[in-house]
């Protein structure tokens, strides 16, 4: 069984007005499912996976944002 991978990754504006990092997963069913980062936890997780460029998240494996958002979802310690 693989793990599921980053499909996609893309700037949308917050609800405060502040950039977030979406991010889409590809499951090992092929079912997607999304994650809402904001910036401090995009930078943690572009550092954690070593890219540079948000289109460099595609196709990096999900661990690396389980560690960014933790258990239950983006930890402000984690970021």
């Amino acid at each position: 069984m693989t793990e599921p991978v980053v499909a996609d990754a893309r700037i949308s504006a917050g609800h405060d007005g502040q950039a977030e990092l979406v991010v889409q997963l590809r499951y090992e069913n092929g079912a997607l499912g999304s994650v809402t980062l904001d910036a401090a936890c995009a930078r943690n997780l572009m550092e954690n996976c070593g890219v540079e460029q948000i289109a460099e998240l595609r196709g990096q494996p999900w661990q690396p944002l389980l560690d960014v958002i933790g258990p239950s979802g983006p930890l402000e310690e984690a970021c």
